[in-house]
């Protein structure tokens, strides 16, 4: 008997990592997330891996430097992922408009640019 995918629900950061990574790695969005589920799978069950130091060491409760190289790999992945998780939610000017100030950025040249503050 064939398997067949089963439908499941991801968080919206998740499966939006899995598009953009998706575009780099020349893999859809479906076989990226089920690439990182062979990856998370084999780190779990591998001997080499602390899973609970390095979770001590995501939460600020342990020492990167402690960790063995791999450890220390999967911390800076994980790292990785959630600063571009964040970085994907900044929205300055959102946030410059929305208070009511001015802001400047450079344009795809390297001119500045002066978005003046509005009433």
């Amino acid at each position: 008997m064939a398997r067949t995918s089963q439908p499941t629900r991801l968080p919206a950061d998740i499966y939006d990592a899995a598009v953009a990574a998706s575009a780099i790695s020349s893999r859809s969005a479906a076989q990226q997330i089920a690439h990182w589920a062979r990856i998370g799978r084999e780190l779990e069950m591998s001997p080499q891996v602390n899973h609970r130091a390095i979770n001590h060491v995501l939460v600020g409760a342990g020492s990167y430097d402690a960790l063995s190289e791999q450890e220390q790999a999967v911390v800076r992945q994980e790292w990785t992922e959630r600063a571009t998780a964040l970085r994907g939610e900044l929205n300055y000017a959102a946030g410059f408009t929305a208070a009511g100030e001015s802001y400047s950025e450079l344009d795809a040249d390297g001119s500045v640019v002066v978005h003046p503050a509005r009433d």
